[in-house]
């Protein structure tokens, strides 16, 4: 590359492009009144306004076809897949650096977002202790380190098992000595032994979510020689030498594989699941009694028990296996509690005996209630929980076997989210909930079951922060076929709805995941900026109950994308933005939205960010040999059948992009992604550069060290946080002293 015929113009600095070898100039503004220039690999000056803009890489083409359903299709990016290929790499890491080269001016914006989180978060804190056994566990973090320290304390016995602060500290996992060295680290199970000596945990180190066993002997502090790979589940024998795992297949990640693992010798196969669709878990029953085996597809489940003291014998099946028949079990001195949706929606709870516990001998607890879903429930020697949730709000129900009475636990903000804060010991008459809303940080209590009163532990303490300068509201929109799609949003008080406002809106949408009005560190940094942030309960969660899934899923799927449409419409027409101010964000089966959304309708959106997006519907769907691609044909639709194949290609992001004007655009993913594997966002962005006809960017940010989750360490994570905010911040217009 070379300038001709130009020794008038002054060269500031020279920058190696970091994408085919090219060179770009940048030239000073105080030596040439037309700062420009040169497009990598040409000998053409080109000049366009006072600010330099990088020239993104493009992505080659290479010929790639397959018969579907008699159609020829080709797919020119095909060869990004290639994980091990150089060139894919190369060609990530120039967008990375195109990215970078976009973005550098955001660089002070983002460390300034950094401080303002670091500095809401409590670096030193200390989690609430939970008894399990003889012991109280808790876990800590210390300023500086990325991951927590777990440990316990041996508790009081002779004052009724209290909390001993006094007890000496038994550290079980420093997290960050394990992670010292790697890019990614993450525990996954996490297990005592019922006579609390051995410790069972299992990690992962790429963010792949394959995760390792180890066995951790408490009494000397070292590991044991066994270990297993790929396990995803375990639970343990009441004789503490015996665990159950669960693996998942090395291709397909399908945990198919039930292990039985007796300490020091070599694990046996106890099970194999033959059904593509179906997934298997273990674990315990609450009394710890019996080892559960679930079997579970998207719409039918299997549970078999094994007495927890024959680790050696043979499970059982509770209710058979029946198509889109779902249950779940508990037992409890003889009988067993079965939530169900055997003529059931929104599922019910019946109880039956041990030995017979076919629907002949049910005995209904909970009757089915069209408008209440039933979401879950935990079981007490003397009390009964149930998590339920109306009108999209949770609520928890405490009955008490004594009096055959019901309390009901609630709170009076306008929207928040309260669920199970985890209580093992099956003896207890506390249960442990956890609470928080958009403006109120994560509380625990502790609820007497007997008497209803609650109790505080903890608020999390957010340095800084006032929770009355803010307010949160429920809202109700219409979608185009009549239904109300409820909505929740957060702001600073005083916004004032005249369509000025920034306005940020999420949503997901996908297998019956609800949308939760939690409370968010990094968002506050937002709202003190004027931005509103918004969620919608669009159909494909459960928010409304399990209809709302099924109209969101399989051939209804577009009423997800109408759904969110239809929201951010109501917002725009009731004044809380307008197009030119809301941004919309999404991550995985959520990012399968911001695609579908953004090809829909373009016009509606300022920009888009686009978190480890399932954008390429199609290929994925159509490749039996992927992770997770058989067992979702129950979600999305089977491709291999020609009507669901149709469908999916109307809407698939990356099969729909046309020659038109897009929002501008931020892609983030990670090269070890398994749910969403790297080369969807990547393909995408690919053929979306080279299709769109608007100047807005068009950015691909790859985490090369880490997976669907982005960066574990608390540090690097909210480091990505505050580089995706400072985006968002630039594309309204807000500068760093948060005026526009």
């Amino acid at each position: 590359m070379h300038i001709k015929d130009c020794p008038y113009l002054g060269i500031s600095r020279r920058i190696v492009y970091p994408y085919k070898g090219s060179v770009l100039y940048v030239f000073s503004s105080a030596t040439h009144p037309y700062p420009g220039r040169i497009i990598p690999g040409s000998d053409d000056l080109h000049f366009h306004s006072r600010r330099i803009t990088p020239t993104p890489p493009i992505a080659a083409k290479q010929a790639w076809q397959e018969i579907r359903h008699g159609e020829t299709v080709t797919d020119d990016y095909h060869w990004l897949r290639e994980k091990t290929n150089p060139k894919v790499i190369a060609y990530l890491k120039a967008e990375n650096s195109y990215t970078q080269a976009m973005t550098k001016d955001l660089a002070p914006l983002s460390k300034k977002l950094y401080g303002e989180m670091k500095g809401r978060m409590k670096e030193t804190d200390l989690s609430v202790p939970t008894r399990r056994g003889n012991y109280y566990y808790y876990s800590r973090t210390e300023a500086g380190q990325q991951y927590p320290i777990i440990c316990r304390r041996l508790a009081k016995a002779d004052a009724g098992f209290a909390y001993d602060a006094s007890a000496s500290e038994e550290i079980l996992l420093d997290e960050n000595r394990l992670a010292k060295g790697k890019e990614f680290f993450h525990v996954e199970s996490f297990s005592v032994s019922p006579d609390d000596r051995y410790l069972a945990y299992s990690t992962d180190t790429t963010g792949y979510r394959q995760y390792q066993l180890h066995v951790k002997d408490l009494s000397t502090g070292k590991l044991l020689a066994d270990t297993v790979e790929r396990v995803t589940t375990l639970a343990w024998a009441a004789d503490s030498q015996t665990l159950f795992l669960v693996q998942e297949d090395a291709t397909t990640k399908r945990s198919d594989l039930l292990l039985r693992l007796k300490l020091g010798s070599k694990p046996v196969e106890v099970y194999r699941e033959a059904v593509e669709q179906f997934n298997l878990g273990v674990g315990n029953s609450g009394d710890r009694k019996f080892i559960e085996l679930e079997a579970q597809s998207t719409d039918t489940t299997e549970v078999s028990l094994l007495p927890a003291d024959q680790p050696q014998g043979s499970f059982r099946s509770v209710l058979g296996r029946e198509t889109g028949h779902r249950y779940h079990v508990d037992h409890r001195d003889g009988e067993l509690f079965i939530m169900t949706n055997k003529d059931a929606k929104n599922f019910r709870l019946v109880t039956a005996p041990l030995a017979t516990p076919g629907p002949e001998h049910w005995k209904e607890l909970i009757a089915h209630d069209p408008r209440v879903l039933l979401e879950s429930f935990e079981l007490f020697r003397d009390f009964l929980v149930v998590s339920e949730k109306a009108d999209a709000q949770e609520r928890s129900r405490i009955y008490n076997f004594a009096d055959h009475s019901w309390k009901t636990l609630q709170f009076d903000e306008a929207v928040y989210t309260s669920h199970a804060g985890g209580t093992p010991e099956f003896t207890s008459g506390q249960y442990r909930l956890m609470y928080e809303s958009p403006v109120t940080p994560p509380t625990v209590f502790d609820v007497d079951m007997a008497s209803g009163e609650r109790k505080l532990l903890k608020q999390q303490e957010v340095p800084g922060y006032d929770p009355a300068l803010y307010e949160t509201r429920r809202l109700w929109a219409t979608a185009r076929d009549g239904v109300k799609v409820p909505l929740w949003t957060v702001a600073k008080k005083g916004i004032k709805l005249d369509g000025s406002a920034p306005l940020l809106l999420y949503a997901y949408g996908s297998y019956g995941i609800p949308a939760e009005a939690t409370f968010s560190n990094s968002r506050v940094s937002l709202l003190d900026r004027g931005v509103v942030f918004a969620e919608a309960h669009i159909r494909g969660g459960n928010d409304m109950g399990e209809h709302w899934h099924d109209d969101g899923m399989l051939m209804h799927k577009k009423n997800t994308f109408y759904d969110f449409i239809d929201s951010a419409e109501y917002l725009v027409k009731q004044g809380w933005t307008s197009p030119q101010h809301l941004i919309i964000e999404g991550g995985s089966a959520g990012g399968l939205l911001m695609g579908a959304v953004t090809n829909m309708r373009p016009d509606l959106f300022h920009a888009v960010h686009a978190a480890v997006p399932f954008v390429d519907v199609m290929n994925t769907m159509m490749d039996a040999s992927l992770p997770l691609t058989t067992g979702e044909y129950l979600e999305w639709g089977n491709p291999n059948e020609k009507p669901a194949y149709d469908y999916m290609r109307s809407y698939s992001p990356y099969d729909n992009i046309e020659r038109k004007a897009y929002p501008s655009m931020l892609v983030t993913t990670g090269l070890n992604d398994s749910q969403v594997m790297y080369w969807e966002p990547a393909k995408y962005v690919a053929r979306l550069r080279a299709m769109k006809t608007d100047p807005n960017p068009l950015l691909l940010k790859v985490n090369m060290g880490a997976g669907h989750g982005g960066a574990s360490g608390r540090y690097d994570a909210i480091k990505e946080r505050s580089f995706e905010m400072a985006w968002m911040l630039s594309q309204w217009g807000l500068l760093p002293s948060g005026k526009r």
